[in-house]
């Protein structure tokens, strides 16, 4: 199984801390409180581009880059990518 379906096959699993929710929103400007939901639809979405380095997953949503632990399925971050497609 290639990495991008091994985290779509995954995707019940997914969570993050209280300090990964209030950090993602800041990170992204969101404006709701079911962050871990909003990164599910990002990552699951048809033009989403997952990829693995080391530890980590990165599904590239679009407008953002959100980072999850591998192994845990621990969304520990996500950014804003700039207009080069270059995460800020």
């Amino acid at each position: 199984m290639n990495a991008e379906n091994e985290l779509l096959y995954h995707l019940d699993q997914l969570h993050t801390t209280e300090l990964g929710i209030e950090r993602i929103k800041r990170n992204l400007s969101l404006d709701t409180d079911q962050v871990v939901e909003w990164c599910r639809e990002k990552i699951s979405a048809p033009e989403a581009v997952i990829t693995k380095n080391g530890k980590n997953w990165y599904a590239d949503a679009g407008d953002c880059i959100i980072t999850i632990n591998s192994y845990s399925y621990t969304i520990i971050t996500a950014h804003k990518k700039g207009k080069s497609g270059r995460r800020l």
